[in-house]
């Protein structure tokens, strides 16, 4: 479609440029320029008007040239472009909201286009939030997979079926354009799967009742702080409830206070880390002391030791077929726990832990909450301390 948008172009007395762009491109084999070229020589009226080089793509009157740049690194040459007529932005996925931005708006002569394509993974990706969720007036967007190829050829068609039998954890992403909830290879994919499969996963009640259970995963405060993670749960005999999941980035403590309170959480059992002793180094006072002065109990896990990551992960695993989740709420939370990984040395082919990444604070809270439900004698337990109207959180 570039290349036909570029032959209407010139046919019509326009000169400019089609920009085809990736977040990353080193040389021209990291961009689209191949495919272009492909799709010029397969339609002969289509090769009879272009010139194709080693390195360049133009019309044969010379008004219309393609340029193929990465979007992360050469944001400047793209603004240089005079008259683009299309931004073509492939594999767009994992494009940052700043290159967006500043991509988007060199597209300014009348009548010109900028296109997306991508595989969609996180609902909350940049390109997905701007593209699909709220995208721009006017647009137009189309949803394309296997069974929309006229040209579908059997060899992925064995691929495809290989994969809805063995791997249907990850066939909807691959075949249908589901965002991924499981990567391979991830901890939990298969105790996740599961879970769907089995029906825990859709409306779960609360026992007004029971005990409301936050298990924290403390961040800090800053833009570049790790973000906080809190999964509330109940313990309800041999079942555990997930009831909501919440996340925030560089926020104070009394910002997640005022979510538990704001969602009836306000007498919850606070069950922290062990580094819920350690004073914040902004405000140099701990959490577990800020959350009993603003009259929360509170609960803290002794620091399990070296491998105290592989025994939370070990912990969920264990007590996963007892966990059921409340699918509205919990929808972020689950995400992380389908993300979570091992990093790997590709050199040695060895392990070497699990990634810390923006999926590894929700895990962390999870397999923090699997830990205390196993190991209920070995937690720290202290009660609320009442303060006066000068305290931290008031």
């Amino acid at each position: 479609m570039s290349a036909v948008m570029g032959y209407r172009l010139s046919h019509a007395g326009e000169r400019g440029v089609i920009v085809c762009g990736r977040e990353f491109m080193n040389s021209l084999a990291d961009s689209s320029f191949a495919e272009v070229k492909q799709a010029i020589e397969d339609e002969p009226w289509l090769a009879a008007a272009y010139d194709v080089g080693a390195n360049f793509i133009r019309t044969k009157d010379g008004r219309i040239e393609f340029a193929f740049v990465g979007l992360r690194h050469n944001l400047a040459s793209i603004k240089s472009k005079a008259r683009i007529w299309v931004l073509w932005v492939d594999e767009a996925e994992r494009v940052s909201a700043t290159a967006w931005q500043i991509a988007d708006n060199t597209v300014r002569e009348e009548g010109a286009e900028t296109w997306a394509t991508w595989n969609p993974e996180r609902k909350g990706s940049a390109t997905d939030l701007r593209f699909r969720q709220n995208p721009p007036p006017e647009s137009k967007i189309v949803e394309m997979n296997w069974r929309d190829n006229p040209w579908f050829p059997s060899t992925l068609e064995k691929k495809r079926l290989a994969d809805l039998e063995k791997r249907p954890d990850q066939y909807a992403h691959i075949w249908e354009g589901d965002y991924v909830t499981v990567v391979e290879g991830a901890y939990f994919a298969a105790s996740l799967t599961e879970a769907k499969a089995k029906g825990r996963i859709g409306n779960v009640s609360p026992d007004p009742l029971m005990t409301y259970r936050a298990f924290w995963d403390i961040g800090g405060t800053g833009a570049k702080a790790d973000a906080c993670a809190i999964w509330i749960a109940q313990f309800i005999g041999r079942e555990i409830r997930a009831l909501n999941y919440y996340e925030a980035v560089g926020q104070p403590l009394a910002t997640h206070v005022a979510w538990l309170r704001d969602n009836g959480y306000g007498k919850a059992l606070c069950v922290l880390p062990h580094d819920g002793e350690t004073n914040d180094k902004v405000f140099d006072v701990s959490y577990d002391s800020a959350l009993q002065s603003a009259q929360f109990e509170t609960e803290i896990i002794p620091n399990q030791g070296k491998g105290a990551a592989k025994m939370r992960i070990e912990a969920a695993r264990r007590l996963f077929p007892s966990i059921w989740f409340n699918a509205g709420t919990t929808e972020a939370g689950r995400e992380a726990l389908g993300w979570y990984h091992e990093r790997k040395d590709e050199e040695r082919g060895v392990g070497l832990g699990p990634e810390h990444d923006w999926s590894s604070h929700g895990a962390d809270a999870f397999g923090l909450m699997c830990v205390a439900y196993e190991a209920p004698l070995e937690r720290k337990k202290t009660q609320p301390v009442r303060h006066g109207p000068g305290a931290w959180l008031g």
